[in-house]
């Protein structure tokens, strides 16, 4: 079977990675990292507006979905250009919330007074919440209870996964420092509003973040293998590219070969959204990045190892994202579980 992007996407795709190429990603990542989010949040707008979030959440609610192969293509392309900020959990936060309501909100006006203060024409938390989302005026985070959240100390919105449900987490605990500088993690404080979100809901978005994740880990490590190769042709050694040696060849093809591997596992998964599918999708997808964050450090000598060269900035990413929403051995036992019935 074949997985091919239509027009549409293709070009929704060009104009993404445009926006981003203009907006100097690696030096947005390194404000972030040093806890300037002024360029992190003003760039999420501007995806926010291109529609986004709006992929994730339904038409009667503001949005365009749910749209999950698009926004595969978007976080493929997040992914190369290492945006930093709790993106996945973002999008999954509208989708929990627009699974969780009942209200009908109108279309969000970037002009109106902040959204997220309770309005008496929405009473229902999750409306009152999602056009906030839909702008990109609010970061959002959620993690299930007792499991650190990404940016909790960034984002505007906290949604902690309790077994009787969502609550809107008041706060959050100390801040973890991670591999990535640019992913800080902290505990969510327990308690908080409640939100009416059944079982479903909460699968639902979180079978959303595993498939963002993993489009995310594919991107970054098509970005790796095309700096890398890169880097090989016009660094020389004896005279010749370092490209040209046969075993650098051979590590670039491998990587290549995991990485269009998983590209088709990621689309498939967005088509059917079952849990086997999203299960293979994100263990293949991270192993595929990981692995071609070690070859591009490998090919790369002694400078990949230094944090001023911007290839750390998706190396790191690619480790962190290897354990997220669902780590390799997670995803294995639950693809071999669904796999036997």
């Amino acid at each position: 079977m074949r997985f091919l992007l239509d027009t549409e996407q293709r070009a929704f795709a060009a104009s993404l990675a445009a926006l981003l190429k203009a907006a100097d990603t690696p030096s947005v990542v390194r404000d972030w990292s040093r806890g300037d989010r002024t360029g992190g949040r003003a760039l999420w707008r501007r995806l926010a507006g291109a529609g986004v979030v709006a992929l994730a959440v339904p038409e009667a609610l503001g949005g365009v979905g749910p749209r999950p192969v698009e926004l595969a293509v978007v976080f493929r392309e997040l992914g190369r250009h290492a945006v930093p900020g709790p993106l996945v959990e973002t999008v999954a936060a509208a989708a929990l919330l627009s699974g969780s309501t009942t209200a009908t909100p109108a279309v969000p006006d970037p002009t109106a007074p902040d959204p997220v203060a309770p309005g008496p024409t929405m009473p229902d938390p999750a409306a009152r919440l999602l056009p906030a989302l839909l702008t990109g005026t609010t970061l959002a985070t959620l993690a299930p209870r007792g499991t650190p959240a990404l940016d909790g100390d960034t984002a505007d919105l906290r949604l902690s996964l309790t077994p009787d449900g969502v609550r809107l987490s008041p706060g959050h605990g100390p801040v973890r420092p991670s591999l990535d500088p640019a992913r800080r993690r902290a505990l969510l404080t327990e308690g908080g509003e409640p939100l009416a979100a059944g079982p479903g809901t909460v699968r639902d978005a979180l079978a959303l973040a595993r498939l963002t994740t993993a489009a995310q880990a594919l991107g970054v490590g098509e970005a790796l293998l095309d700096r890398t190769v890169e880097y090989v042709g016009r660094r020389r050694q004896f005279g010749v590219p370092v490209g040209s040696f046969q075993a650098v060849k051979h590590r670039l093809a491998d990587a290549r070969i995991a990485l269009e591997f998983a590209a088709p596992l990621v689309l498939g998964a967005a088509l059917t959204m079952s849990e086997a599918d999203l299960a293979a999708a994100k263990v293949s997808a991270c192993e595929a990045a990981y692995g071609t964050a070690r070859t591009a450090l490998q090919c790369h000598g002694a400078i990949g190892y230094t944090s001023e060269y911007d290839l750390s900035l998706w190396l790191t990413r690619a480790k962190a994202l290897r354990t997220a929403w669902g780590d390799p051995d997670t995803c294995r036992a639950e693809l071999l579980s669904a796999l036997r019935g």
